[in-house]
């Protein structure tokens, strides 16, 4: 049984189509500069689709806490999406998950080969600190950003939570906290930097900061569950990407641990602190509202 697609809300449609465009300007101003096969490899990956959720997260906040000008926060959202990108490339990896389908096309060292894309996920990485310098907004902003970032994506969250998954692979787990653990780093850190950035470049207040915070952590594990209910239901064709690996590789999962219906209860508890956290933010938190349901929704 194939899950039927899920209809996204219209503004994460918006978002990924002005994130797009910036994506690719960002891209065309470096192609003088890059190296022809590498920067193919960047824009390669980087332009490959998908909904585009972090950078909507960056942008949905930034509303929900009172930003007005989108073009103040697009460079987070480009930022978040190169450093998304280069974690995906990383993850496809033959030392890694070894995956040969990443968004319905040829992983990147599949289209190239596995020394251009390690070198592709580098240049990506060190280009999302590179876009934070040239924000609009005072210097402290942009230092914390770099400083939350570095953060997030490093040994304290999705690198850590990258080595806690492969020991955790090697060593089995039991325990739904073990799993929790791995993925409040390993995924949950950037989508919780996400809803932070956005609020911080808003100038949120510490309550609206806190619950951008806290709507983050809960939307990560969120996501986390349903890919891992859609990785057990779906299939490739649906999924975009290898489906059933999870299984196959005997990976510890919220579905493996859990079961599929406690998998799915557990997400409904997550949508619900989510939808709790955006009480405190402007109307606009109608937006977060939306993807809450609908990041559950893919796996129902």
């Amino acid at each position: 049984m194939t899950n039927k697609p899920m209809q996204a809300p219209d503004f994460l449609a918006d978002y990924a189509k002005k994130l797009e465009a910036s994506v690719k300007k960002v891209m065309a101003e470096r192609k003088q500069v890059v190296e022809p096969r590498l920067w193919d490899a960047m824009s390669y990956a980087l332009l490959a689709g998908g909904k585009r959720v972090r950078p909507a997260l960056v942008l949905a906040c930034f509303k929900a806490c009172g930003g007005i000008n989108e073009s103040v926060a697009m460079p987070v959202a480009v930022s978040i999406e190169c450093m998304h990108t280069y974690s995906l490339i990383h993850d496809d990896l033959p030392c890694m998950d070894d995956d040969d389908l990443r968004r319905g096309n040829p992983t990147c060292h599949k289209k190239f080969d596995e020394a251009t894309a390690v070198l592709a996920a580098d240049a990506l990485q060190t280009l999302a600190f590179e876009l934070l310098t040239h924000i609009d907004t005072p210097a402290d902003t942009r230092i914390e950003l770099v400083r939350r970032l570095a953060i997030a994506a490093g040994a304290q969250g999705m690198v850590g939570g990258q080595m806690m998954d492969m020991a955790a692979d090697a060593g089995g787990v039991q325990s739904v906290l073990e799993v929790e653990r791995i993925h409040l780093h390993k995924t949950g850190a950037l989508i919780r930097y996400s809803c932070e950035a956005g609020a911080l470049l808003a100038g949120a207040s510490e309550k609206e900061l806190h619950a951008c915070s806290r709507y983050g952590e809960a939307v990560g594990l969120l996501f986390q569950i349903a890919d891992d209910i859609l990785d057990a239901t779906a299939t490739s064709e649906d999924l975009g990407k290898s489906a059933g690996k999870d299984e196959a590789q005997n990976k510890a999962t919220y579905v493996s641990i859990e079961g599929l219906q406690r998998a799915r209860e557990l997400a409904e508890n997550l949508r619900s602190i989510a939808l709790e956290a955006c009480d405190g933010l402007l109307k606009q938190g109608e937006d977060l509202q939306a993807l809450a349901d609908y990041i559950l929704e893919r796996g129902q």
